[in-house]
């Protein structure tokens, strides 16, 4: 019989590591990163389109014919039965107004994609996007209001305009720098933008409504709701669904409510899933992915460029007209929030959702890779030209120093961006074709389906 040993002491609990925080910035879905691609793929068209008018615009206002561009961007087209409506408006507003609502009608399709169906249905992935987007507006709005303290003339009414992100000036700028930025960073940026441009029509619709129309601006939610059960009930029609849209939006604008309120809430109103022939809905092409295909050519080929080129033309004057034009107060608030603001408070944001949740950057990518995307932030054009005019009014000289400083803060903010996200190309290549090697053929690459084994392990 062998010997009895000695009893083990009891050991003592083990003790609990503590828990990691998710990754942030961790690579989506395969489905989720094939619509992404699509989108920034079609949105380089449009932000090449949209420099070319904006540079048409620029060098014909600025050219010995610039009093023929005027009245171009001020010849008013409008039957007399519009009167009423108070659209007897001019090309330039008709870009401003009308076309910028299919602009943001894409915008209302992205986010409810984004939060009903996306990778971001997660509210733990959807948190960094969403405060990114509200520090990114927060900072340059702080700093705008700090720079034109005592400026006087109404200064402050611009306090939004460097607060909006332009994602196809941005994705145009990957383009022309042709940097392989990392998926992650992409649905980064490009959810970034989405969330920005809600709270920019949330800004518009609340602080630049001077008057407010009661009965049409219920006659234009009827409307929309109207819109909402047909599109609900998978009815695509055209010749009835376009002529609801156009009278929601005239409605819109008769109640003094910036038009494009009405873009994004119709966005809001179609359906992202679609119902399977057993019964339960399912992710998927749905009504908003079918609309999403059918409008978002027309808004990134025509309606942007067509608004920058009737907004961006401003007369300059020579290096004396531009050194006068950055000496007012608004327009260096405008490029200080652009370029400090947005990427102080999208970088910041992010950085505290990563302290307070204990979440990691992904180990492929570092902060100086978050620093260039949030610099990529600052080209803030479409939109921040759009609530230049609204604030100071379209061919008033604050709006031209407006344009200036929005011209100017972009291309700085765009500069900085392509210096440091070239400083990291060789990783974003590396990272790009190891994301690219598809050893079974199979036709997913093989990054994605370890993510969806690890998944599987993990549940």
């Amino acid at each position: 019989m062998a010997p009895s040993t000695p009893p083990t002491p009891p050991a003592d609990p083990p003790r609990r590591a503590p828990r990691a925080g998710s990754p942030l910035f961790s690579r989506g879905s395969w489905p989720e990163t094939q619509r992404i691609t699509s989108v920034l793929r079609e949105e380089t068209v449009g932000g090449a389109l949209l420099l070319l008018g904006t540079l048409i615009a620029l060098v014909w206002a600025n050219s010995p014919w610039s009093g023929s561009y005027a009245a171009l961007r001020d010849t008013v087209i409008a039957p007399d039965t519009l009167h009423a409506l108070h659209l007897d408006l001019s090309l330039g507003q008709w870009a401003a107004d009308g076309l910028l609502a299919i602009f943001f009608f894409i915008a209302g399709l992205e986010l409810k994609r984004e939060f009903v169906a996306g990778d971001l249905r997660d509210p733990r992935r959807a948190l960094v996007p969403v405060a990114a987007a509200v520090g990114g507006m927060a900072v340059p709005a702080l700093l705008y209001v700090l720079l034109n303290l005592g400026t006087g003339g109404g200064a402050l009414r611009g306090w939004a305009i460097p607060t909006a992100t332009d994602i196809a000036f941005a994705v145009a700028v990957l383009a022309v720098i042709s940097t392989h930025l990392p998926t992650a960073l992409r649905t980064f940026l490009l959810t970034l933008a989405v969330v920005d441009d809600l709270l920019a029509i949330t800004i518009i619709a609340i602080f630049y409504t001077d008057t407010l129309a009661v009965l049409p601006l219920l006659a234009s939610l009827a409307v929309i709701a109207l819109f909402g059960l047909l599109v609900q009930q998978r009815i695509r029609t055209g010749w009835l669904l376009i002529p609801l849209a156009l009278l929601a939006w005239a409605l819109m604008h008769a109640s003094g409510i910036h038009a494009t309120v009405a873009g994004v809430l119709l966005g809001f109103t179609v359906p992202v899933l679609r119902s399977q022939a057993a019964g339960g809905p399912e992710a998927g092409p749905g009504t908003a992915e079918h609309f999403e295909h059918l409008w978002r050519p027309l808004s990134a080929a025509f309606a942007v460029p067509v608004f920058a080129f009737f907004s961006a033309g401003v007369t300059v004057g020579g290096l004396g007209g531009l050194g006068d034009s950055l000496r007012d107060r608004v327009a260096l608030g405008i490029v200080a929030g652009l370029v400090a603001g947005k990427a102080v408070g999208i970088l910041g944001a992010t950085a505290l959702v990563a302290r307070f949740t204990r979440a990691r950057l992904d180990p492929s990518l570092s902060w100086w890779d978050v620093l260039g995307a949030s610099l990529l932030g600052g080209i803030g054009f479409t939109v921040s030209l759009l609530i230049g005019e609204l604030a100071f009014g379209a061919g008033s000289e604050r709006d031209e120093h407006v344009k200036v400083g929005v011209l100017t803060g972009s291309l700085l903010a765009a500069l900085l961006a392509a210096i440091v996200l070239r400083a990291r190309d060789r990783t974003y290549r590396l990272l790009h074709e190891a994301e690219q090697v598809d050893a079974d053929a199979d036709g997913v690459p093989d990054v994605y389906e370890d993510d969806v084994h690890d998944h599987d392990a993990r549940g």
